[in-house]
């Protein structure tokens, strides 16, 4: 994060700003990659949010908010399956994507242990795939759950028995014992299985790792049985009985009970061997036949992991050492520009397709105007000042192996006739103004509601898994509505049935629809009239305004009609209103000001307005504060403890 302000630099108001801007962003990637495995942001990207949170916590402890990331692991968890309590936590593990991170994980470890001999590691391949935790009870398979939140995962315990290679019967194995490892699918099962999709006309999956989840997340068994999943055992969770002393001995035990375990395992002694083995791996990679996003490393001892224990969502005795993005050359044949929900003008980059990875890229993220010109906000040099232009040679990669970027151009092969790419100061969609206010990095429309594309995508996040969630009603579907004139603002959705009559027969008639699937989708929309508040506000989709910030106001305002007397009694800058509002942790003068505006302009206060008519919005409960006789003290041990270093 090259343009953000230093830590030592925050005044209070701005860290409380930044710590809610940072648990909205990693709030949103946490959904997108756990929730719709559908990753939006790349894990270096990921990784420096989180070590910004963790860094601005560290220094002002004090303003650590509830929904702090630090303490949170995976995603919500997703409707239609039956929920599960993890008996022992499936945490998520540190990153690091630098030799000298590594060696720092293994200092700390020496630091805290008090240990100056050799310690003995593992390493092995992170397998790039959905996290899945297996409950035996006396040798039978009674329970599979995914991670979900760490916490609570969905119960998948019929899907998990469709896959071959997952034991369903243990010989010889504890009273009680928590299998967990890594559900995946090969490159040639994935190829095979988009082949097959695309010539029943369904839907292509992106990558083997949104291929894996979905496919066992399908609410009908079945469906789950057709695919080709597969299973790696490398941990374990609640146990009757230890498998062994060390970690490698649990593996080969977990192996002798019929698992797979990855055969790259490797029992290390200190970083060197470590980096050695991570280099060996990332060499078998692309010959692998499955995706790897990293190493592995954990202190082999058991004994000694205990002792070293957890952080809030991470063991101090594990870490994952990320491979560097992959890398290749290839032509910019255009930009196009796309207008999002909050009018933000965004620059994609449609490449000639190229190979990078095993994934064919065609489109890479070019971030904003500053990005193309060869800058970043503030005017500094990025890939040494170089411009991207129509008709360069441009170095693509995927970063975190999920998101396309380009990192460089070849001036060299530059073609004549190149010129500097003209970003547009007019929506292509509606032709407004596209204006770039001051301190922001995108240019925006200012058409609000009236821009077609702008309505559109509003209309999409309103309908979206975390807002109304109407079943039937999707992206495409909402596309198709709003090009035929059905609807236009979310208030149209709720009237589709009076506008239209009973029948509807003018959606039974489309391609795809008949009487029952448009009976559905009535019955769907009339289940969603009755909505919980934080749900409406996120589903507004005012800008600033994600799901952690609706969850707080709905907390504060506790009921519609207060909410909305707020925002519009309130005034930008001044008042109590105004106040009262800016006092909620979490909330800064951005998304605020964000807010009021939203409320106090005419169309969209008529947007409004119109849905909630429609609606019956439920009221927040507030929760009794805990009483605890050690509630806000600190306890503090002094001296010397026999078996534990002055850290643990």
């Amino acid at each position: 994060m090259p343009d953000a302000k230093p830590v030592d630099q925050l005044s209070e108001a701005e860290v409380r700003q930044e710590l809610a801007r940072l648990a909205e962003a990693l709030g949103a990637a946490n959904t997108a990659y756990h929730t719709l495995d559908a990753p939006e942001i790349d894990d270096a990207s990921y990784d420096a949010l989180k070590q910004r949170n963790r860094a601005i916590e560290a220094r002002f402890p004090d303003l650590t908010r509830a929904d702090s990331p630090s303490e949170q692991v995976g995603g919500a968890l997703a409707e239609g399956f039956a929920k599960v309590r993890h008996e022992v936590r499936m945490l998520s593990l540190e990153n690091a994507f630098e030799v000298a991170e590594v060696d720092d994980w293994a200092e700390r470890i020496r630091k805290f242990l008090g240990h100056v001999g050799d310690l003995g590691f593992t390493a092995e391949p992170k397998i790039d795939g959905l996290s899945l935790s297996l409950r035996y009870e006396k040798g039978k398979l009674v329970q599979a759950a995914t991670r979900g939140d760490g916490e609570t995962g969905e119960n998948v315990t019929e899907n998990a028995r469709t896959i071959a290679d997952l034991p369903k019967e243990l010989e010889g194995a504890p009273e009680i014992l928590e299998v967990r490892g890594e559900v995946y699918m090969t490159h040639a099962d994935f190829a095979a299985l988009n082949e097959r999709q695309q010539a029943a006309n369904a839907r292509s999956f992106a990558n083997p790792r949104n291929a894996a989840a979905g496919s066992l997340r399908q609410l009908d068994p079945a469906i789950t049985a057709a695919r080709p999943l597969h299973f790696f055992a490398y941990a374990w969770g609640a146990h009757s009985e230890p498998l062994a002393e060390t970690q490698h001995g649990a593996i080969a035990r977990l192996k002798a009970l019929g698992f797979s375990t990855n055969p790259l395992t490797r029992l290390c002694t200190g970083p060197e061997e470590l980096l050695a083995h991570y280099a060996e791996i990332e060499q078998q990679r692309a010959t692998l036949g499955y995706d790897i996003d990293g190493v592995v490393y954990k202190v082999d001892d058991l004994a000694l992991q205990r002792r070293l224990g957890f952080r809030s969502s991470t063991p101090r005795w594990a870490i994952a050492h990320k491979f560097a993005a992959q890398l290749a050359w290839t032509v910019l044949e255009d930009i196009d520009i796309q207008v999002g929900r909050t009018g933000a003008l965004s620059p994609v980059a449609r490449l000639k397709p190229v190979t990078v990875g095993g994934v064919v890229v065609q489109n890479a993220t070019l971030h904003n105007e500053d990005y193309i010109a060869g800058r970043d906000s503030k005017g500094q040099e990025i890939r040494g000042g170089k411009d991207i232009r129509i008709g360069d040679w441009v170095q693509v990669y995927r970063a975190g192996d999920v998101i396309p970027k380009i990192a460089d151009v070849d001036l060299e092969k530059r073609p004549a006739g190149a010129v500097p790419y003209a970003f547009p100061t007019l929506c292509p969609d509606c032709g407004s103004e596209a204006v770039r206010e001051p301190g922001d990095a995108v240019r925006r429309c200012s058409g609000g509601l009236i821009c077609p594309a702008q309505a559109v995508e509003r209309l999409k996040h309103f309908v979206s898994r975390n807002a109304f969630d109407i079943e039937g009603l999707g992206a495409k579907q909402v596309e198709a509505f709003y090009k035929d004139g059905w609807i236009r603002q979310p208030a149209d959705i709720f009237t589709l049935r009076d506008r239209f009559g009973s029948g509807l027969q003018q959606l039974q008639n489309r391609e795809g629809w008949g009487k029952k699937s448009a009976e559905n989708l009535f019955a769907a929309i009339e289940e969603k009239r009755r909505i919980p508040l934080n749900r409406l506000i996120f589903a507004l989709g005012i800008r600033h305004v994600g799901e952690s910030s609706a969850a707080l106001l709905a907390t504060h305002y506790t009921s519609w009609q207060a909410f909305e007397a707020a925002m519009t009694g309130a005034e930008v800058g001044q008042g109590a209103a105004w106040e009262d509002l800016i006092s909620i942790d979490g909330v800064g003068a951005v998304l605020a000001a964000s807010l009021v505006t939203a409320f106090h302009q005419e169309a969209e206060r008529g947007a409004i307005d119109a849905l909630v008519a429609h609606l019956t919005v439920e009221d927040v409960t507030r929760r009794a504060p805990v009483n605890s006789a050690v509630a806000g003290k600190t306890v503090v041990f002094t001296g010397t403890l026999e078996k534990m270093s002055r850290a643990e």
